[in-house]
This record gives structure tokens, C-alpha cells and sequence, in this order.
């Protein structure tokens, strides 16, 4: 509140999960943290805030910039192929990643950052006439400004475009339902499979994530790709990804995809080197021996770990270079043309033809 009782933030729109506590101050259950405000302050994430008697979203509308990515990049392999998407993020985050590869926007604490006005319905009709197949919530992650993205993938889905969610999964049961009711697709960070990991350089639980994972994966129409930031030194000892891949096939099963990237310097760590492209490779060859069908390498160029195969058969279905589709092979009706065991995923009528572009846009 300022000092004269007035509301901080009278336009932004009041938040949907949130309670009343008996001492007066009110929780935000958006996610695990469950932040307790007092009048004024800022939940952990910075962009939900208490003003007054309610909890308010503050960066509803208003956005980081607006780009036009191949869907590849978000990543996901196995959704719409080749098609372009339509990314933007806002600011804030409720993870403390000190390896954050987005920090300038997710650790934003300057509301300059948010430069782009945009209501839900003009984010859709921009995407609609750029000839984008989707728009992303990305950048930062969609969880703190959920209700943002709800709406604007309600108004995609109007204008028959589909919605992404980039996250890392780090989200309460009472939220999750709604935001994955309304993603067609989603990429969930796994960023690592300890406790330890996740505590010291995210200030988050591993268990809240595999919760959301596996609740995805069972409860949700949501199509579901997984990505794992393979840091040396902290995640990355063959035992540990032996392990991940092993939960993933007991718990997901062997056709849920798996993108393992490669680190480099940034944000609070960049005392660790980049991940070796040979160490992404070997972290691959593990996850296929492990059983999983669907492994795929990214930040590299590694043109035979961006390809999908028929798990059955082998044959070559998507061929890609740099988010480049150089040849597609599934079947209208989702099959491999060779053997004809069904490919997982959501591949639509055909394959787009964005290509690797990435394009700055500005919605009116």
C-alpha cells in the first residue's frame, strides 16, 4: 500500500489462488512456496503482490517482447514439426536457478522490462496473422503469470491456434489443473534428479516437480516433452541420468521425449565451463539404452541427436539441422510409413516450414 492507504497497484487484476490467513496476512497458492504477505510486499517470484485485501498479478498484460521461433526451439520434437510459434515471457520467476540462462528477464526487477502491452486477445490475433501454428509462454516461467497465459491461450484456442507452456513445473495442485487445461503442449524443466541440486541452486523441491510431471503426463490432455540442462560437476555423471531415465520409464513411460541441453556460463555460474558436446552424446546413448525412445540433444549441432526414429523399425521420420526440417516421413494419420507403428505425439495434417528464423515482432 503507499502511505496514504492508497492501492499500489489499482489496474492489476486480482489473482486466483490465494487465502485469507487468520492472522491477517494472505497466502498465495499459486505454487509450493506458498508465500505469507503483509500488506505491500512481493511474493518470492516479485510480480505477485499483496495490495490491500487481495493478491494481485502485476505483470498481467504486460510483457518482455514478443519473438517468432520455430516450435523446435521451445523445445519440442514431437508437436506440430516445422511450425512456427509465437514466444513471449513477462518478468520474475519463482525459482532462484543460479545457472539461469533467461536472468536479464526472469530476475528482472525494472518494470522497463516490460515494454510490450498486450491483451490476450491481440497476443492471438498477432499470432493468427503471422501464420504462427501456437503462441509459447516462455522466456520466464508461464506458473507466475498464469492467469495471464490462461486467458491467452482461451483466446488462441478461439481463433484455433494452440498454446505452449515452457516451465519448470514448479506449481501447487490447486493451480496446476487450471493452467494445463489450457495447454496444448508443454516443455517441463527436469533440471536435475537430487534433492540436493534442486535446493542449492534453485531454492526449490525435486519432489514438487515429479509431482507435476507425472500429474501431466496421467491427468492432463497436454502433450508432454521433458528438458534436462546438463551442467558439469552437478548433474551430469552418467549414475544420475541413468537414474532420471530410469523414473521417466517407470513413471512415464519410454515415449514421452527427452531433450538434453548443453550449459554454458551465465547468470551465477560462470565458473563452470560448457557441457561438452561429447558429454551430450554420451548422456543421450545412456537414455536410449536405458529404453526411452525419444532422446534429443540441444544448444549443439548435433544434426543425428535432432532426428526422430521409428523406436520399431529405425527409419528416419523427422530430419532436422539447427531447427531446420529437412525431411518429414510420418504418415497423415500419425504413423511410420516403413512399419507402420504409431509415432507419439501431435503432428497435425503435415510439417511447417518456419525454419530456423527467429523473428522480433511487435503486437499492436
Amino acid at each position: 500500500m503507499a502511505a496514504d492507504g492508497a492501492a499500489t497497484w489499482p489496474d492489476a487484476p486480482t489473482a486466483r489462488w490465494w487465502t485469507a490467513l487468520p492472522d491477517g496476512r494472505l497466502q498465495c497458492d499459486l505454487c509450493p512456496r506458498h508465500c505469507r504477505l503483509h500488506p505491500g510486499q512481493r511474493g518470492f517470484c516479485f510480480v505477485r503482490a499483496r495490495d490491500g485485501d487481495r493478491l494481485v498479478l502485476t505483470t498481467y498484460g504486460r510483457s518482455s517482447g514478443f519473438a517468432i521461433d520455430p516450435v523446435e526451439k521451445k523445445p519440442l520434437a514431437h508437436f506440430h514439426p516445422g511450425t512456427a510459434v509465437l514466444s513471449f515471457g513477462t518478468a520474475g520467476c519463482n525459482l532462484g536457478c543460479r545457472f539461469c540462462q533467461n536472468w536479464d528477464i526472469s530476475k528482472s526487477r525494472e518494470w522497463d522490462t516490460l515494454a510490450a502491452v498486450a491483451a490476450p486477445d491481440a497476443i492471438a490475433r498477432s499470432a493468427q496473422a503471422a501464420g504462427c501454428d501456437a503462441v509459447a509462454f516462455t522466456y520466464n516461467d508461464p506458473v507466475i503469470f498464469a492467469e495471464y497465459a490462461i486467458d491467452t491461450a482461451q483466446a488462441c484456442h478461439e481463433l484455433g491456434l494452440h498454446a505452449i507452456a515452457v516451465t519448470a513445473g514448479y506449481v501447487s495442485p490447486a493451480a496446476r489443473a487450471e493452467l494445463f487445461a489450457s495447454m496444448d503442449a508443454a516443455n517441463i524443466d527436469l533440471k536435475a534428479f537430487t534433492e540436493d541440486f534442486y535446493w542449492k541452486l534453485t531454492g526449490a523441491h525435486l519432489r514438487d516437480v515429479l509431482d507435476t510431471i507425472v500429474w501431466v503426463r496421467e491427468h492432463a490432455g497436454t502433450w508432454l516433452e521433458l528438458t534436462t540442462l546438463l551442467i558439469p560437476g552437478h548433474n551430469d555423471s552418467r549414475a544420475e541420468v541413468e537414474r532420471m531415465c530410469r523414473w521417466i520409464l517407470a513413471e512415464l513411460g519410454p515415449d514421452v521425449p527427452l531433450h538434453l541441453s548443453a550449459f554454458h556460463p551465465d547468470f551465477r555460474m560462470l565458473d563452470v565451463p560448457p557441457t561438452p558436446p561429447a558429454a551430450l552424446r554420451d548422456a543421450r546413448a545412456t537414455a536410449l539404452d536405458v529404453g526411452l525412445h525419444f532422446v534429443y540433444t540441444g544448444n549443439v549441432h548435433d544434426p543425428s541427436g535432432e532426428t526422430t526414429a521409428c523406436p520399431a523399425c529405425g527409419q528416419v521420420l523427422v530430419e532436422r539441422d539447427w531447427y531446420d526440417v529437412l525431411a518429414y516421413r510420418i504418415t497423415p494419420d500419425g504413423r511410420c510409413p516403413g512399419c507402420g507403428a504409431v509415432v507419439p505425439g501431435r503432428f497435425g495434417s503435415g510439417v511447417g516450414h518456419w525454419g530456423r528464423r527467429s523473428l522480433r515482432v511487435q503486437i499492436a
